[in-house]
């Protein structure tokens, strides 16, 4: 068991580190930098609809007791991840950004992606608890998510009014939640009855809300058939993914 802890706790620093690769913002122009975005997306959605029906899903259901308990699960997973965006986007402000006074748009970014961070470890946590090759799939979902999101928030922090140099760090300080995340689905893991058997449903129902909610929208602007073409490659190379290393029994 220890040793699926420090997977635990190495996925999860994985994932924070991948806040770092926000700086490439500033390599790249606008509109590169917008296909590039768009494709990781597409790419961000399928993978997290194939781990969702492909590997969380039917895992939770061969682990529940009663199968009713797996979709009050989902249903709690996309409620979860909907009360967690109306909370992040409450606040709004309209003062100007500068070097004096930083946008408030990027400390609001800071808080809403370290809590979006923070469950992002404990999804994964709950996931190597169930199994390790389910935690290993929820990782990568996790990371596919994760760039394109982490490219934005670097963004954000820039446009706010950050250096890049301080945007990087407070973006990197954001993004180790994620360890402090999976810290707690180990602690609750260990000691609460059940946790397994609802994180893994919640888990599937944050990942089918994002993908619908926040990720394939986006998609959903651009109707150019070149593009359209681009999105469906991405979006089948993610499924095609999870299809593989579940083939592979990973």
């Amino acid at each position: 068991m220890n040793s699926v802890y420090l997977l635990i706790i190495a996925a999860s620093l994985l994932t924070s580190l991948l806040s770092l690769v926000g700086v490439t913002v500033i390599l790249f122009s606008r509109n590169r930098l917008s296909r590039l975005v768009m494709f990781l997306v597409s790419l961000s959605a399928g993978t997290l609809l194939g781990d969702s029906f492909i590997h969380l899903l039917p895992e939770a259901v061969e682990e529940a007791a009663r199968s009713e308990s797996v979709w009050f699960g989902v249903i709690a997973g996309i409620m979860i991840f909907f009360i967690l965006e109306k909370i992040v986007h409450w606040r709004h402000c309209h003062l100007q950004p500068g070097k004096e006074h930083p946008h408030p748009i990027g400390a609001m970014n800071l808080v809403g992606d370290g809590l979006h961070n923070l469950i992002d470890g404990l999804l994964i946590g709950g996931s190597f608890l169930a199994s390790v090759p389910l935690g290993i799939v929820t990782t990568i979902a996790v990371i596919a998510h994760e760039i394109p999101q982490e490219l934005g928030d670097f963004g954000t922090l820039i446009h706010a009014g950050y250096k890049p140099k301080k945007a990087l760090w407070l973006n990197l300080f954001s993004g180790l939640a994620s360890v402090v995340g999976a810290v707690i689905a180990i602690i609750i893991g260990s000691q609460a009855e059940g946790f397994i058997e609802w994180i893994i449903p919640i888990t599937a129902g944050g990942f089918i809300y994002i993908a619908t909610s926040d990720l394939i929208p986006e998609l959903k602007k651009e109707s150019r058939i070149s593009q359209t073409l681009r999105q469906l490659l991405g979006i089948g190379l993610g499924l095609g993914l999870m299809v593989i290393l579940k083939l592979f029994s990973i």
